[in-house]
């Protein structure tokens, strides 16, 4: 195995347990967090180094790691990563942002003679955790397949979808696409409870059949039992839909279901559930 030097920076709920297994794995790792005593917790369960700044932290390295929290903070790092990493290095975002700011930083990066990756990931808390996470990549197919080992350290299924910006399209649809289905499950719960059937039967039952999903499989009876503390908050798919927006009035594309979720969504923040996750919808 090729001992790349990596930089990972952002230790959050996703991120942490991604730079974990890439430790593990045997990658020198050398982590930055804007909350120092996270990198020291970090550091305390994994062999790694700590910069503390991002420059310090990607200043020699081969391939380049983000995951933080919107598109001001990826503008705000990647100004700091692209004044102080080698040319030639592979930076991959692994946040769930804009396609336009993914377009934006793989210019940026081509012109100092550097590789940028769009890679948002699903797969929640657990995935990162467990290292089963999906990544859907845009950008070069040169750059993705020198990089596709690292990811997969901590993913389970590593997809180039296409050019810049692709990536972050493909997790739209991914946002999309799960938050109908929970939609249709909250419906579907709510039905069931008033009729006395139990998540546990409907889960046996239905989970082979057209009914079935993953939100199925690992949320029917805990949104039956009230509980709402799985790492996805409400905030953050609100952000995520807020780009789905945005891309697709660019595109002139009707998002009508999305759009009404959505503003369930906003109405569970105002009633206090902003940091719940977003199986909460059955409220």
């Amino acid at each position: 195995m090729s001992l790349q030097k990596i930089a990972f920076l952002g230790l959050g709920a996703m991120g942490y347990p991604m730079a974990g297994h890439l430790a593990n794995k045997g990658y020198q790792v050398t982590i930055f967090n804007r909350t120092p005593d996270k990198a020291e917790k970090w550091l305390s369960e994994y062999t790694g180094d700590k910069a503390d700044t991002p420059e310090d932290a990607v200043k020699n390295a081969d391939i380049i790691l983000t995951c933080v929290g919107n598109d001001n903070d990826v503008k705000e790092i990647y100004k700091k990563i692209l004044s102080a990493a080698k040319s030639g290095a592979i930076l991959i975002d692994h946040t769930t942002t804009s396609a336009i700011i993914a377009r934006e930083l793989y210019q940026k990066a081509k012109d100092k003679g550097m590789s940028f990756i769009d890679a948002p990931v699903s797969g929640g808390q657990a995935g990162a955790e467990n290292g089963v996470l999906t990544v859907m990549a845009g950008g070069d197919q040169e750059a993705f397949d020198q990089a596709l080992p690292v990811m997969q350290s901590y993913a389970k299924a590593v997809t180039l979808i296409g050019d810049a910006g692709q990536g972050q399209v493909l997790k739209m649809i991914n946002q999309i696409c799960f938050i109908g289905t929970l939609q249709g499950l909250s419906e579907a719960l709510t039905l069931a409870k008033a009729e006395g059937i139990d998540a546990k039967t409907i889960v046996d039952v239905l989970q082979h059949g057209a009914a079935g999903s993953w939100q199925m499989v690992n949320r029917a009876e805990t949104m039956m039992n009230n509980e709402f503390d799985f790492g996805f908050a409400v905030d953050w798919v609100r952000k995520d839909l807020a780009i789905c927006f945005e891309e697709a009035k660019k595109l002139g594309v009707e998002l009508p279901l999305a759009k009404q979720i959505d503003e369930r969504y906003k109405a569970l923040q105002e009633r206090g559930y902003s940091s719940a996750d977003t199986s909460v919808l059955i409220k």
